[in-house]
């Protein structure tokens, strides 16, 4: 029997050991630093973005601090650090990609272009393309721009959106692209381009913390296609998305992923007490009662 005993727990730790070689190279990097690294936007409202003192604040940071607790217990190191990295439009794909951080908990869309260079977690939001004017300037609808000068932010998807509805629409459109959000609304505000196209919650974040927000308006435009947000991390690397996405599953499934989305969507938010007044949408409904991480386009 003892001999017995002894076969078994060495099959176990044998056992323990494989899976812990299985454990894919995120999980390996974060248990042997005791590090986890998260890239974080800084103006990416209400997802990701600086809130009182400065501090990272957002609902995708909120989902992240789940991820960090699962990390915990499942690698059994209860003392893994948080670090937080500042990330933008441009440098947030490379820098998953060569290991500088291991999760971007931002607002970032999925997209098949994008899955062949990073992956992306089961859907936490779902947005659809909006455009941003002043309001003085007697605009109405997108067609209305034809032949101005419009910005989108670098690295967003916004970019190739706005092309393609400048050639279908035949607007004639010049594309200006600024570094970040701050700097699209900066351009838009000072009368340097005429509009300012991207997705419709981002739009909305920045509209309502503007310190004159009835001076900006929407364009009433409806493209129909909706793009579904989720964290991004490493490409191929199937474990960490599992931990991922069993994390974000079980939220949804016991209703904190909706205390969550309410707090930052339909609440008064930091540092300026702003609501958004965005509730959740039909096709995000549908995602939260089937998780998924399925994009069309």
């Amino acid at each position: 029997m003892a001999k017995r005993f002894a076969l078994l727990l060495a099959a176990a730790i044998t056992g323990i050991a494989i899976s812990t070689a299985r454990a894919g190279p995120t999980l390996d990097n974060i248990k042997s630093k005791k590090v986890i690294t998260i890239g974080y936007r800084e103006a990416s409202i209400p997802f990701s973005y600086l809130g009182a003192d400065q501090k990272p604040v957002g609902f995708s940071l909120d989902l992240c601090a789940h991820v960090v607790d699962r990390l915990k217990v499942d690698l059994g190191t209860p003392d893994i650090q948080t670090k937080l990295t500042a990330v933008n439009s441009s440098n947030r794909i490379p820098l998953i990609q060569n290991g500088t951080i291991d999760i971007e908990c931002g607002g970032t869309a999925s997209s098949k272009q994008r899955l062949e260079q990073v992956s992306f977690s089961v859907s936490t939001f779902a947005s659809q393309t909006a455009w941003l004017a002043k309001a003085s300037s007697g605009l109405k609808t997108p067609k209305d721009l034809k032949g101005k000068t419009v910005v989108v932010t670098q690295g967003s998807d916004a970019l190739g959106i706005a092309k393609g509805i400048s050639q279908e629409d035949d607007l004639n459109l010049t594309i200006a692209q600024a570094k970040d959000h701050a700097e699209s609304l900066l351009l838009l505000t000072t009368g340097r381009v005429t509009a300012w196209v991207e997705a419709d919650i981002l739009l909305a974040g920045m509209k309502a913390d503007y310190s004159k927000p009835a001076d900006l308006i929407f364009l009433n435009a409806n493209y129909g296609t909706i793009y579904y947000y989720g964290l991004m991390f490493s490409k191929d690397d199937p474990d960490f998305k599992k931990m991922v996405d069993d994390v974000l599953s079980k939220l949804m499934a016991s209703g904190e992923f909706a205390k969550l989305y309410d707090k930052w969507f339909v609440a008064a938010i930091p540092p300026k007490n702003i609501n958004l007044n965005f509730p959740m949408s039909d096709a995000l409904k549908e995602r939260v009662a089937h998780p998924s991480d399925v994009v069309n386009y």
